[in-house]
């Protein structure tokens, strides 16, 4: 992948450029920081086909018979393979190019006006200069195309804390998969017409099929461009984006608009964009209880959202399973909604043992990218059974057998392959999952993958001292982040891709959200499902197991138990934690719990190392927090 610094010379304003048509702005209201209205839509659409000169343009409905029409219209083209319609109804196998398989993190850009305003975790380019560069390959990029303009709501249409956008995209695979991800379509035109405030995005996979001269190319099932953008402009609430047909940095309701420019806009409107899943427990004695939880990609985040309890008083339903928008009430608590449609998940490790509720989800009607074709037409990938089949065809569209994988170690699904599905379809989803009112939550959950040091569970002693959790995690890197799998890397709030403005501010605002809850703010915890013990093997079974923890930090919030100092924070006491027909010994629960101070005081100064990025921007009760840590270390 060519960095977007490649065409920075050729691309720059002036004497070379002067002809370029500029890159287009939606027209704004006096006063107002995102455009309103279908007139302005209508001219902005205009605008990008004039730049991008597309064949054609067409609104999207969302409705049955188009989905219908762009399936069919994809499996011409080989962008998919329709799947055994007994085996997996209405359902289709896309394989990406091979260069074009997760987030693009390099070539992820935060255009503020000012460097600061993005801070040292984001890539920062000047508004200005990007849009030469990208008015300069977006230039004819949909030539030979049909561009889409797909309207859509980021949470249930109408709803209080709902926001809509409008992607244009020369993709149809993108179509298909926001119709699953966002509430798409007219629906979503009919706020736009009715005045609502609406966020542009602009995507193209980067591959015309007529050149400058006139000169035609031929199609392939998987277009896209080695230079990739993916970029975010926070003061003027857009996002334009080059080259990529992949996940999030295509379906730009996702990442791109529900976690960096709604971020943003939650900053300055006074709530809070996360990514996170979200559940409801449910007790035997009617209680109910909200908790949202904020891990890294592949960390156990799916299992989580569809947790099935090993504890028959808990019965667990899904309101989320990757990013929340929460907002405090009127009644002074923290509300949340899930302001997807769909679920966008993790292909690898879940299967019939570790995630049923996500196996019985993906019975019809999805879209799977990168996995692995099964000889009877159905899908595979490294975990969903215990044993491999005889014969696959890989992802890569290459034959693959148990030998292969043997000889080779290549797997037969990517690690980083997908599954898009409604959330509808889940047998386990909460019947207010798509109530735009949202829900009062209760706990909030921090968490990575740490073979070592991090204990099993610690609540914190106040919401400060939670938001020191969130700005400190650190995990063993995905396979959806750039990187060497398994290294380890701060990833704060699990928004270090995701924030879209300087992460010390992000911080800030945390901060400042919790003291304006007071009393009523949620109570946070850390855990940690993966540590191991000396033979390597893991400690705690999690899984449906991990309700355990979930029911022991709920009635510490109840008041039900009390826990024990650690200099971490709060733990549970002798006997507070029901292991009741757990084959869990003492030695491995106390490898569970320990902490090690001098072990801590080294990632006291690990964490101390990734706060000074931050220079005086850093709140200084985070400051406060870290010393207070060591001062507890002894």
């Amino acid at each position: 992948m060519r960095s977007a610094l490649d065409l920075q010379d050729r691309t720059t304003p002036g004497a070379e450029a002067s002809h370029q048509k500029p890159l287009p702005t939606p027209h704004r209201k006096p006063g107002h920081t995102l455009p309103r209205g279908l007139g302005a839509a209508r001219d902005f659409v205009a605008e990008v086909a004039d730049l991008t000169e597309p064949d054609a343009v067409v609104w999207c409905d969302g409705s049955e018979v188009e989905r219908d029409r762009l399936n069919e219209e994809l499996c011409a083209a080989g962008t998919f393979v329709r799947l055994d319609p007994q085996l997996r109804p209405s359902s289709f196998l896309a394989r990406s190019d091979p260069k074009d398989v997760a987030r693009v993190e390099a070539a992820t850009f935060i255009c503020a006006e000012d460097e600061a305003d993005a801070g040292p975790t984001n890539n920062w380019r000047d508004p200005a200069q990007m849009r030469a560069e990208l008015a300069h390959v977006f230039a004819g990029s949909m030539r030979g195309r049909t561009m889409y303009v797909v309207p859509f709501s980021m949470g249930p249409v109408g709803g209080p804390t709902a926001k809509v956008g409008i992607e244009i995209t020369d993709s149809p695979y993108v179509v298909v998969s926001m119709r699953i991800m966002t509430r798409m379509g007219e629906a979503a035109l009919a706020q736009v017409e009715a005045g609502d405030e609406w966020v542009p995005a602009v995507h193209s996979v980067g591959m015309p099929l007529v050149g400058d001269d006139g000169s035609e190319r031929a199609d392939v099932p998987w277009p896209c461009n080695e230079t990739k953008y993916i970029s975010h402009f926070p003061q003027d609430r857009e996002i334009w984006s080059y080259g990529s047909g992949y996940g999030g940095n295509a379906l730009l309701g996702k990442k791109c608009y529900a976690l960096r420019i709604a971020s943003a806009l939650a900053r300055d409107e006074g709530w809070l964009a996360e990514h996170m899943l979200l559940i409801r427990l449910t007790h035997a004695d009617g209680r109910r209880f909200h908790v949202a939880a904020a891990f890294p990609s592949a960390c156990g985040k799916t299992n989580l959202a569809m947790l099935r309890s090993a504890l028959p008083e808990w019965t667990v339903t899904t309101l989320g399973d990757d990013i929340v928008w929460l907002r405090p009430g009127e009644d002074g608590r923290l509300w949340a909604i899930n302001p997807e449609a769909g679920f966008f998940g993790v292909a690898p490790g879940t299967g019939v043992r570790t995630n049923p509720t996500a196996v019985e989800t993906l019975t019809h009607d999805v879209i799977f990218t990168n996995v692995a074709r099964t000889d009877d037409g159905d899908v595979w990938w490294e975990g969903l059974t215990p044993e491999p089949p005889d014969h696959l065809v890989d992802w890569l569209g290459e034959d693959w057998t148990p030998q292969v994988a043997a000889e080779t170690g290549r797997p037969a699904a990517h690690p980083n392959s997908r599954f898009t599905v409604s959330a509808a379809q889940c047998p386990i989803i909460d019947p207010d999952w798509d109530d735009g009112a949202g829900v009062p939550l209760d706990l909030i959950l921090f968490g990575g993958r740490r073979a070592t040091n991090v204990p099993l569970v610690t609540a914190a002693r106040d919401w400060e001292h939670g938001v020191f959790f969130g700005a400190s995690i650190s995990s063993e890197r995905t396979a959806a982040a750039e990187g060497t799998i398994g290294d380890m890397r701060r990833d704060p709030f699990a928004m270090l891709p995701f924030c879209g403005y300087n992460m010390a501010d992000y911080f800030g605002h945390w901060l400042a959200v919790g003291a304006q809850l007071g009393a009523r703010a949620p109570q946070i915890a850390a855990v940690n499902w993966f540590r191991k013990g000396a033979d390597g093997s893991f400690l705690w079974p999690g899984f449906a197991e991990n309700a355990r923890v979930l029911d022991w930090l709920l009635r510490l919030v109840e008041g039900e138990v009390t826990g024990k100092q650690t200099p971490l924070g709060l733990a549970p006491a002798d006997g507070e934690l029901h292991l009741h027909g757990l084959d869990l010994s003492a030695e491995d629960l106390a490898e569970l719990e320990r902490v090690d101070p001098a072990a801590w005081h080294a990632e006291a100064d690990s964490i101390e190392e990734y706060f000074v990025q931050f220079g005086d921007r850093l709140p200084e009760a985070l400051r406060d927090q870290l010393a207070a840590l060591r001062e507890r270390l002894g």
